[in-house]
């Protein structure tokens, strides 16, 4: 097998393991867990303390090189004995490419809403110097026409609004990278979904949307930021408020279930024009946006605070049937 399986008790006293295994760490043997803290300590404390149906991200640092491994656990008894088994996955070189990937895209974004900033900016100095300054003399002109006054002016102001808008953009930016750390409490999914609810309510009525809150079972609880999952409701309410502007019998359906042990999934769905496929894998990248008002870091935000929730957010979209993003906590 490709990836590395090691077994052992929940003693930690090891039962196997295979080639693979040895090939990733350069060992020959192990007998117990514990003697895996000679190539990193936290690589023993994980395997000690993992469970049956976790996964693990960690990254190691042997013989000089980077492992980025990926690490899953199952159970299973034998012969009276308790046994853990665990796979290891060296996933370095993905997640380089991935890693990459995003880079690629996001500066792609950076520099479009960049260059749509800075390209009239330079044009409009050009027209302000040209209107201003004697290109002969190179300096200001002594005489200056009303009607080039005010064109300078109303150049000038142009400027002016471009380039707050460049820093707001940069402000907007620094921003993403600053979300504050969770501050988790058990609360009821309901008491979210009450406060979200009477917040868009005048948009809700505005446009005379069907709006469904349910809540399956009545009661449940989830360990969360209340404030900061509450933002991220609001903003994927607020794209559904936009996707069926136009539509007729518009609908938003905002539902919590769960999908088992300490599994909640709460999704917001929506009858809306939907998301063309090609945007599909686009709409999470910092600054990426279809809608002409919009900022493109709703959603860029919303996945980080659930990346910092130890969840994500998923997304499916048939245009003009059903749209609809998944929180997975």
């Amino acid at each position: 097998m490709s990836s590395a399986i090691i077994v052992y008790k929940k003693d930690g006293s090891v039962n196997m393991l295979n080639n693979a295994f040895k090939k990733m760490f350069r060992v020959s043997n192990v007998r117990f867990i514990n003697e895996l803290e000679k190539i990193d300590k936290n690589l023993s404390e994980v395997l000690l303390k993992i469970k049956a149906g976790e996964s693990e991200l960690l990254k190691v640092f042997h013989d000089n090189e980077l492992l980025q491994l990926s690490i899953r656990a199952t159970e299973f008894r034998m012969q009276n004995d308790d046994f853990v088994l665990v796979s290891l996955q060296n996933i370095h070189s993905e997640l380089e490419a991935k890693e990459m990937d995003s880079w690629q895209k996001l500066i792609r974004v950076l520099t479009h809403e960049i260059m749509n900033s800075i390209t009239p900016i330079v044009s409009l100095s050009s027209t302000v110097k040209g209107l201003l300054i004697d290109d002969e003399n190179v300096k200001l002109k002594t005489e200056i026409e009303p009607d080039d006054v005010e064109s300078a002016q109303s150049a000038l102001n142009t400027i002016e609004r471009r380039s707050q808008g460049l820093l707001n953009f940069v402000q907007v930016y620094r921003n993403l990278t600053r979300i504050p750390k969770p501050s988790f409490r058990h609360f009821e999914v309901s008491e979210l979904f009450d406060n979200v609810e009477k917040l868009l309510q005048p948009k809700i009525e505005e446009q005379n949307i069907q709006c469904v809150c349910k809540v399956i079972p009545p009661g449940l609880m989830l360990t969360a930021d209340p404030d900061l999952i509450e933002q991220v409701l609001i903003n994927l309410v607020i794209n559904s408020i936009h996707a069926v502007k136009n539509t007729e019998q518009p609908k938003i359906q905002i539902l919590a279930t769960t999908s088992g042990p300490n599994h909640v999934n709460i999704s917001i769905s929506d009858n809306g024009h939907g998301i063309k496929p090609d945007n599909l894998e686009q709409i999470f990248v910092p600054f990426f946006t279809s809608k002409k008002e919009g900022s493109g870091i709703g959603l860029s935000l919303s996945r980080e605070i659930m990346r910092l929730h130890k969840g994500n957010i998923t997304v499916k979209s048939n245009p003009h049937q059903e749209t609809k993003f998944t929180l997975h906590f």
